[in-house]
């Protein structure tokens, strides 16, 4: 009996020593990247590499800076990425377990009175306890390994998907934030041309009624007054809707002194300038890219969970510990060694296509991933070409707009000062009125784009780029 405990103790040991010797998952290769290795646009730089840039130092307004903080603190979207992580971190760990025995302890005691052959009665009483392991099955080939491998690969996934919503959040954030000061300066500037329109309106009035002006001069200077009063109530509805949108962003409200009065020439600094270099190789760390690589050493290890289901499957358990016919002889020395040790074996041997169909469509996941991850990059080549695309024509866009506002200025002063003296009508000072206003307006919004391309560029080059997840 001595011999056979001995033995049963040594298959346990034999199964954690041999357990998970075999995968039969394909070994993992990174598909090659399908894009070139440099960007389609010039970018004028001389390093090679792109270097990593926190947001804190993208960011250099310290009210902007605030928001964010606010807005990583408080906002429901990245709560529930979290929680996301949690659930997936919580399934990796219930898979890991099933590598490792599950040892149970276990105390037992009975007591009965039963009727003997000659119509007696008798008492008969048993205790005892043991410690076991409960069907725990040998991973012979890799099954329980690969499937533990498949949800790490997702757990790490879901964490990329978590930088994600923060980098987006981050980006969104910051649009909302500038959208905001772009509007309010809209604001001003409508209102401001709303009083100068007034004024105007008032004079031209005064005139038409001595007789100097017609009522075509009146019509004239009424309908950019009334333009630019129209503007005014419109700009006030974007602003208060650029402020919901704020806050729906951080989650919570936004104090005033957190939010910008309006874009000026230096504005521009409210952002860094960001980094790019010459190779595109940096993508390949970019938030949904290594998201999409995560899901496809998942789905490849699967492919190992799928094979091995053609292979038969080996589950022990085994009890071993000590009875006695009363419990005081548990602790008295009174007892008697107990064991059991169960091996199963398992094979189907007709399953009508079941296996062959898991491990088809395990390869079928594995090859959508990998169509994933190819087209995540394509993307993603695109999105900075794009972005690239932009900048390297914005600061010539935005020159130039400077100059014919400037330009628009004059030409508007001195249509007013020639109408004001009577050798010129007020339909060309309306003209000159009109092309100032609108093209002070497009400032605004180049100056706006200006300031997106560079939060667009650092989103699309995956925000600390050069810096995977712990």
């Amino acid at each position: 009996m001595r011999n056979l405990k001995i033995e049963s103790i040594s298959i346990v040991l034999a199964s954690f020593l041999l357990g998970g010797c075999v995968s039969l998952a394909p070994d993992y290769e990174r598909p090659t990247a399908p894009m070139p290795s440099t960007w389609k646009v010039d970018v004028n730089e001389k390093n090679h590499n792109a270097q990593a840039l926190a947001w804190e130092a993208f960011i250099r307004d310290e009210r902007l800076q605030s928001v964010i903080r606010q807005s990583l603190e408080q906002s429901r979207d990245l709560r529930k990425a979290i929680a996301n992580i949690e659930a997936a971190r919580a399934t990796y760990r219930i898979q890991r377990s099933a590598e490792l025995p599950t040892l149970e302890a276990s105390a037992s005691g009975s007591k009965a009175r039963t009727v003997t052959t000659n119509n007696s009665t008798a008492i008969t009483q048993s205790s005892s306890a043991t410690l076991g392991i409960s069907s725990y099955e040998l991973d012979f080939f890799g099954k329980v390994r690969n499937a533990s491998e498949a949800e790490f690969e997702t757990y790490k996934g879901v964490e990329e998907a978590e930088r994600l919503v923060r980098l987006t959040l981050i980006a969104e954030t910051t649009t909302a934030w500038l959208t905001y000061a772009s509007d309010q300066t809209l604001l001003t500037l409508s209102k401001q041309t709303e009083q100068s329109a007034k004024r105007s309106f008032e004079l031209v009035q005064k005139r038409v009624e001595l007789g100097i002006d017609s009522n075509v001069s009146l019509y004239s200077a009424q309908s950019i007054f009334q333009q630019a009063k129209a503007d005014v109530a419109s700009y006030t509805t974007k602003v208060a809707q650029d402020l919901a949108a704020l806050e729906l962003l951080v989650g919570a409200s936004v104090d005033e002194t957190r939010l910008p009065t309006g874009l000026e020439s230096t504005s521009q600094l409210w952002l860094s300038d960001v980094p790019v270099g010459l190779s595109s190789s940096v993508l390949l760390n970019r938030p949904d890219v290594l998201e999409a690589e995560h899901n496809l050493k998942s789905a490849n290890a699967n492919i190992g969970v799928a094979r091995a289901a053609y292979f038969p499957s080996i589950t022990l358990t085994s009890k071993g510990g000590v009875g006695s016919s009363s419990l005081t002889g548990l602790f008295n020395g009174g007892t008697s060694t107990i064991w059991s040790f169960v091996p199963n074996v398992n094979l189907p041997l007709f399953d009508a296509g079941e296996r062959e169909a898991n491990l088809d469509y395990a390869k079928a996941k594995r090859d959508l991933t990998v169509a994933t991850y190819e087209l995540a990059i394509q993307t993603a080549f695109k999105e900075v070409n794009s972005a690239l695309a932009r900048r390297v024509t914005m600061n010539d866009q935005l020159e130039a707009q400077k100059a014919l506002v400037e330009a628009n200025t004059k030409s508007y002063a001195i249509y007013d000062a020639r109408y004001q003296k009577g050798v010129d009508t007020y339909l060309n000072a309306l003209l000159a009125q009109r092309s100032m206003y609108a093209s002070e307006q497009n400032l605004i919004s180049v100056r706006l784009e200006a300031l997106l391309n560079r939060v667009t560029l650092y989103q699309v080059l995956g925000g600390d780029f050069t810096q995977k997840s712990e």
